[in-house]
């Protein structure tokens, strides 16, 4: 019989790996709550009507597709039947999907409970999502997100607060050396007018989309293909790479976007949350102004984010930004808008694995672990085992009598810190023996010392 498999882009998480990822969800939950963010949860599965034409079109094909339940192609149409094209029957034999994100479903959320939600509304929310990508280092087909946004203001302070979350969580991590990117769609709207592509935006979002991973002469021919003359061309990558300060290239852009309403609004909105962040006494450390950076613009309208941490094969692992548009998609008649970020947990936890960045005592789940020689020290161990619970120290008793050797060798296997032994002596005294595994040093303590310890 053939063993078991798990589909590709999937991966269980073993008691070690599952207590890395908690120190990781830990920090963002704690971020998230400290920023006045409340934890909403949304099904595992929308209807497709609410997922399709959210993401752009290559969003829809990596979109995972449930069957309808029984007999799924009963209502299927015959001639599409013929065609034998999987796209043409997709809403006949499939209803539902699982989500892509966790933003789409939120936005649905707004406006189906507009009337129970105070706004501007703040909530967070951590949960799987799936696509149907092709499987590689650092992407996954099933990975958790990590959601933080604010509906219900333009205000850009949201923006500023976005920038100190990221922060928060990093230094939380112990993740210094990284670099949160930022550009604005009003900025990429102005340099497709400034090169006279006005109108021809998205295929240049595409291409630029690309640019850290195909080149810039890639990115040329792309352009090439799609009409782009090679003054267009030169004069767009003129922008793409002015170099400098944050505030050497807003004064280089607002010089070139004279007459650019568009691109003059990016540069305002960008400068305004520079000064927030100062107004908090912060500043644009580890922020780059990346006029090339243009991800998922398909639904963003405004200010954009990508987090990536250096020095490390990963790539980026939060990313977000402004949408004015989203919740009018669901027929909301009032235009809500909204921003938002995401951390990727499996690609931070990957960063973290390779920078060797997770604490020692993030894998320990008990804190004790009570051996025994006998039957008689096993019973007076259930009583310290009591004791340490309800000071509420996590421990726990090896549960066969077995060698003493053994007991501690599991307690070492499982990371377990300290051990208390207890024989005939031990039950007599009430003096047990405590011992720090870590370093062998012993002492003879009462339960009372022993939770004072801690």
């Amino acid at each position: 019989m053939d063993k078991p498999t798990l589909p590709k882009g999937t991966r269980d998480f073993g008691p070690a790996t599952m207590a890395k990822r908690q120190f990781i969800l830990d920090n963002i939950r704690k971020v998230f709550q400290k920023y006045g963010f409340m934890p909403l949860e949304t099904p595992a599965m929308e209807n497709l009507t609410t997922l399709t034409g959210k993401y752009g079109e290559e969003g829809d094909q990596l979109l995972f597709k449930i069957l309808n339940s029984g007999d799924y192609l009963k209502n299927a149409d015959a001639t599409k039947l013929e065609t034998r094209n999987s796209k043409q029957l997709t809403f006949d034999i499939s209803e539902k999907g699982l989500r892509y994100d966790l933003t789409v479903p939120f936005a649905r959320y707004v406006v189906m409970n507009r009337n129970e939600v105070a706004f501007p509304f703040k909530r967070c929310q951590i949960q799987p999502v799936w696509r149907a990508d092709r499987p590689q280092k650092g992407r996954y087909r099933e990975f958790y997100q990590c959601d933080a946004d604010v509906v219900g203001t333009d205000s850009l302070i949201c923006e500023a607060e976005i920038i100190l979350m990221i922060r928060e969580v990093f230094k939380g991590l112990g993740i210094t050396d990284y670099t949160i990117k930022i550009n604005h769609r009003g900025i990429l709207n102005g340099i497709a007018e400034a090169i006279g592509a006005a109108g021809n935006e998205t295929p240049m979002f595409v291409a630029i989309d690309k640019l850290d991973k195909i080149g810039e002469e890639k990115v040329k021919e792309e352009l090439r293909e799609k009409n782009f003359s090679e003054n267009a061309l030169t004069k767009l990558f003129q922008l793409l790479n002015v170099k400098g300060s944050n505030t050497n290239k807003l004064a280089v852009l607002f010089k070139e976007f004279e007459t650019i309403a568009s691109g003059q609004k990016g540069l305002r909105d960008l400068r305004l949350v520079f000064d927030f962040l100062r107004d908090y006494g912060s500043d644009e450390s580890n922020v780059e102004l990346d006029v090339a950076l243009a991800r998922g613009l398909s639904y963003y309208t405004g200010c954009i984010f990508e987090v990536k941490i250096n020095n490390v094969s990963i790539g980026s692992v939060s990313g977000g930004g402004r949408y004015d548009n989203l919740t009018k998609a669901f027929g909301d008649k009032e235009n809500l808008s909204g921003v938002g970020f995401s951390f990727g947990v499996d690609r931070i936890y990957d960063a973290m694995e390779e920078l060797n960045l997770f604490p020692k005592d993030a894998q320990v789940s008990s804190k004790v672990l009570i051996c025994y020689f006998d039957d008689e020290s096993f019973r007076y161990g259930l009583g310290v085992l009591s004791k340490l619970r309800q000071a509420g120290i996590a421990s726990e008793i090896y549960p066969d009598l077995s060698k003493i050797k053994k007991q501690l060798d599991f307690a070492n296997k499982k990371m377990i810190p300290f051990t208390i032994v207890i024989g005939s002596e031990e039950v007599s005294t009430g003096a047990l023996a405590f011992k720090n595994m870590t370093n062998g040093e012993q002492q003879k303590l009462t339960i009372d010392q022993i939770i004072k310890q801690f």
